[in-house]
């Protein structure tokens, strides 16, 4: 059947199950695949709802000018609503973003300004002062505002996150989410905690972001330099909502990038470094959760857009991101150790926990310590020693919450570490090492598993 137009398919994108890349976790993990939207991106919805807006209220007319600053994958689909309809486009990008993106736009016809990547908010030059610069200095020109326009979260409150609920059968556990406004993330929480107020939101992003400490703290946490692109943010937006939200989490620029190779390698989904980002905390968390969750993973950005960057092995090799698909042969890492662990499942404590939850834990499957570990991620320790030397200052400790005693987390190294950079960790008091397993999970090493690797081999 024929369509109106390239919009007339906006919705309704394409649920997948990912099997190789979750095969190691018992949760089934689903792929809201929102880049096969015309645009390669979830903004197609977004940027045709503005305009539709916009003009059913009489704020343009063809042959004005629509300006908005982007990241990139907004502006391309903005571009597409507008040029359909006989709008010209103005876009304001950072240096930063692929040069893949910066072809898109001016093949759609897009006239686009760089700014540089590490120019603040507020500063002139920043993206968003340039774009607001812009728009009162044309004539005839409307701010399309994408990320803060509040269409942005309206499209994932009644479109995206309905699809979710009846693609899953109402069967979503968790849902994650990468987070650059909040509009989606806030969209879809209010949806779904309307439906099941149990269902688990996370949003994800890169380290050098913002919302993680706004989510825990309520301030904006310090701002540094990441590669992602389309996922974390500067500055606190108008569309957060910590209300729906469970946790926020970051992901290293490394591990999103390595997990988007891996998820078209294994599973032929050709995804970019946001939607890597948001696969691999999933993974992470998954690995320490049992088969009756039911994980949803947002792919927000199409891969074809970063063929420069994160599918080019030259520059994953000059940014140090590169990882090799098989370990040296002549080195054992931390991979091949935790390959002959008898024990496969990583033994872990929620802050929520008690202490004398934690202890019968330990007494349970005969280990002295373990990691406390919240939505995947690491965020401290406890031992045995330290139980005691709670109980002998207040023996009615035993009842109180974990978090409140913990002590500081273990180093976490990746599953390609080698034996003499694990032993130099352990080395420096540590008394265990957490490492990062390929496919996103946890996996705790100590002197005596290293020992065990050595005498085996």
């Amino acid at each position: 059947m024929w369509q109106e137009n390239i919009f007339s398919r906006t919705d309704h994108t394409p649920m997948v199950q990912v099997n190789r890349s979750a095969r190691h976790i018992k949760p089934q993990i689903m792929a809201k695949v929102e880049y096969l939207n015309p645009s390669g991106t979830h903004y197609c919805r977004v940027a045709n709802t503005i305009v539709d807006h916009a003009e059913n209220e009489g704020l343009i007319t063809p042959g004005m000018t629509l300006v908005d600053w982007t990241y990139g994958c907004s502006g391309i689909a903005l571009a597409m609503a507008a040029v359909t309809r006989g709008y010209k486009v103005l876009l304001v990008v950072p240096d930063k973003i692929s040069r893949e993106k910066q072809q898109v736009l001016k093949a759609l016809g897009a006239e686009i300004v760089i700014t540089p990547s590490d120019a603040l908010p507020g500063e002139p030059r920043s993206c968003v002062n340039v774009a607001e610069n812009l728009v009162h200095n044309l004539p005839n020109a409307f701010f399309a505002n994408m990320y803060e326009n509040e269409h942005n979260r309206q499209v994932h409150t009644e479109k995206t996150g309905p699809e979710i609920w009846e693609q899953t059968e109402g069967g979503v556990t968790h849902l994650f989410v990468p987070v650059i406004s909040g509009a989606m993330i806030s969209g879809l929480g209010r949806f779904l905690k309307a439906k099941r107020q149990e269902t688990k939101i996370i949003g994800v992003e890169p380290e050098g972001s913002i919302y993680r400490e706004l989510f825990h703290s309520g301030r904006p946490g310090k701002t540094d330099g990441y590669e992602l692109e389309e996922v974390g943010g500067l500055w606190e937006s108008i569309h957060w909502d910590a209300s729906v939200i469970d946790d926020i989490v970051q992901v290293s620029d490394r591990d999103a990038f390595n997990c988007g190779r891996e998820l078209l390698r294994a599973d032929a989904i050709f995804a970019g470094g946001s939607s890597g980002a948001v696969l691999f905390a999933a993974l992470r968390a998954g690995a320490l959760l049992d088969e009756s969750a039911r994980i949803v993973v947002v792919l927000s950005d199409y891969g074809g857009y970063y063929l420069s960057k994160m599918y080019s092995d030259e520059w994953m090799k000059q940014k140090g991101f590169y990882r090799k698909v098989a370990s040296p042969k002549d080195e054992i890492t931390a991979e091949d150790i935790v390959g002959l662990k008898t024990r496969k499942d990583l033994i872990f404590a929620h802050p929520e926990h008690t202490l004398s939850e934690v202890f019968e834990m330990m007494r349970q499957h005969d280990v002295s310590q373990v990691p406390i570990v919240s939505y995947g991620t690491p965020i401290g320790s406890i031992s045995e020693n330290k139980i005691l030397s709670i109980l002998i200052e207040n023996d009615e400790a035993m009842n109180s919450k974990v978090v409140g005693y913990m002590e500081q987390s273990f180093p976490v190294c990746s599953s390609h570490a080698t034996i003499s950079e694990l032993s130099e960790k352990l080395q420096e008091s540590a008394s265990g090492v957490l490492i990062t397993l390929s496919h996103g999970s946890l996996q705790l090493l100590t002197k005596s598993d290293l020992i065990e690797a050595l005498t085996h081999k």
